[in-house]
């Protein structure tokens, strides 16, 4: 399923551009009564607060891996299980850690912000600073290749940095660009100027690769307004 959303271009910066990257405590995850009903896997992150809040450290992060192993599982959600995995002390194994599972990539507009998102899953998101919004749910394969040719450019660099290791930061600034590679060891940043980024040889290709995920997205925003 695809949506063509229109959004206040405020929202972008308050509230969507946080969903994109999987890194919620836990304590923010899920925040219903304890009394609600809940799909998994979000009652497992649940039960899971409460185990911790009952000083049961260990039992939450059992619980956690079970949430990775269920079929299935969207991209965003294994990133943020692997987040709460982090904030319990836990450390994905050695051939987890370096697995790009998505790409953020950020756009500091003269009027706002830029945001496109792809994922290991093929889902995806364009948000253009004026609030207008794509949300690509895979309703079939027709951008497989262009979101794998993203997740391949950010491969090649994401085993050559280290984990950024702090909060993320807020969104760039003007004239200037954020990749963001998500990985269950978590984010790995690289960011400047946007020209000297395109220029750059490992930002360059990332750059080139969501813009052409952006062009076919866009594209089928059209295709879709031209059959209504």
């Amino acid at each position: 399923m695809s949506e063509f959303l229109v959004l206040k271009p405020s929202l972008i910066h308050q509230k969507i551009r946080d969903t994109l990257f999987g890194d919620d405590t836990l304590a923010k995850v899920v925040q219903t009564p304890s009394d609600a009903q809940l799909t998994e896997p979000w009652d497992s992150f649940r039960r899971a607060r409460k185990l911790v809040e009952a000083e049961d450290r260990e039992g939450a992060i059992q619980l956690i891996y079970q949430v990775l192993q269920m079929p299935q599982l969207e991209s965003r959600i294994r990133l943020q299980a692997w987040h709460v995995l982090r904030e319990l002390g836990e450390r994905p194994p050695q051939e987890k850690e370096k697995e790009l599972l998505g790409v953020v990539v950020e756009v500091g507009m003269p009027k706002g912000l830029d945001l496109l998102a792809a994922y290991a899953d093929h889902r995806a998101r364009y948000f253009n600073y004026s609030g207008a919004g794509i949300l690509w749910e895979r309703p079939d394969d027709s951008l497989d290749s262009a979101v794998d040719d993203l997740l391949k450019a950010g491969s090649a660099v994401v085993h050559d940095i280290g984990p950024w290791g702090q909060v993320r930061p807020p969104e760039p600034a003007k004239g200037n660009v954020r990749i963001n590679l998500l990985t269950p060891s978590g984010l790995h940043i690289g960011q400047g100027p946007t020209e000297a980024l395109n220029l750059d040889p490992m930002g360059g290709p990332i750059l080139a690769s969501s813009f052409q995920l952006m062009q076919k997205l866009m594209e089928l925003k059209k295709k879709s307004q031209d059959s209504m």
